[in-house]
């Protein structure tokens, strides 16, 4: 990794503009109980072009797949549009994850205690892919099954929280709730907004919040596909020709041998 990455006080200023952008990105999904509330949304492919406008007054509206008019599953085109405007967002948050943990990854940045009960230490590599090489396969498991509970809530669909394709407000993540219609015992604090200092927001604020996690988690998007494809086709990014350094593993493989395949004799 070339200095462009390692120098100490870039290297600060990078990651705490990456948090705080990303921080403030996720100001939108979850406000004010006036603002969460059981009014259906249905958007269709004027608001898309109206929101399209308001993110990137440049570009405007591009869909040249003609997305915004599919109907999925056979559901409803406003269905599908939810259905859609749920993903970007929520690959977006994925992908502001992965940029800050990519450049902090990148330069030795690790918490200083053990990471696992027997007192294996962090690893120490400083190449992001394989440094989720050397993590074991316990705790990646532990990682997914978080990833795949989160997934879970985040299609339940409740009197006090709609779908996302049933009039839900694409990328609200709902509260946990406890009791007979939720977990079984308390949660003290929720994913989005933990301690609640955004839930007296007005709904200008909120929509404003929103449009800027949707630009930050598409720029992180492309970020994080630059390196990762720099990394596994040295020159495919000119821009980071030499900064991040070259990978041989499967980047989209999230084991070291394949689980899925295994009984089948694959490898």
């Amino acid at each position: 990794i070339t200095p462009i990455l390692t120098h100490p006080i870039i290297m600060k200023f990078a990651v705490l503009s990456t948090l705080f952008a990303a921080a403030t990105a996720f100001q939108a999904p979850s406000v004010g109980p006036s603002i969460r509330s059981n009014v259906a949304v249905h958007e269709t492919k004027a608001d898309l072009e109206s929101l399209a406008g308001d993110l990137n007054p440049l570009v405007k509206f591009y869909d040249p797949l003609n997305l915004a008019e599919a109907e999925f599953w056979g559901a409803t085109n406003e269905s599908t549009i939810g259905f859609l405007r749920h993903a970007e967002i929520k690959h977006g948050r994925v992908a502001m994850f992965a940029f800050v943990g990519y450049i902090a990854h990148a330069n030795g940045i690790k918490w200083p205690w053990a990471m696992q009960m027997d007192g294996t230490p962090f690893p120490s590599e400083t190449n992001p892919p394989a440094l989720w090489d050397a993590i074991s396969d316990e705790a990646k498991w532990q990682i997914f099954l978080v990833i795949g509970f989160l997934e879970f809530w985040s299609e339940l669909s409740t009197p006090q929280h709609k779908h996302y394709m049933s009039g839900g407000r694409p990328g609200d993540f709902p509260d946990f709730t406890y009791g007979e219609d939720g977990i079984p015992h308390p949660v003290p604090f929720n994913l989005y907004d933990p301690f609640k200092f955004n839930k007296n927001m007005s709904p200008e604020k909120s929509a404003k919040g929103l449009q800027k996690e949707i630009n930050n988690g598409r720029l992180a998007m492309f970020g994080i596909l630059g390196f990762l494809a720099e990394q596994t086709t040295p020159g495919s990014v000119p821009l980071l020709k030499g900064v991040v350094p070259a990978y041989s593993g499967e980047v989209m493989a999230p084991f070291s041998t394949n689980v899925i395949g295994m009984p089948f004799g694959m490898n």
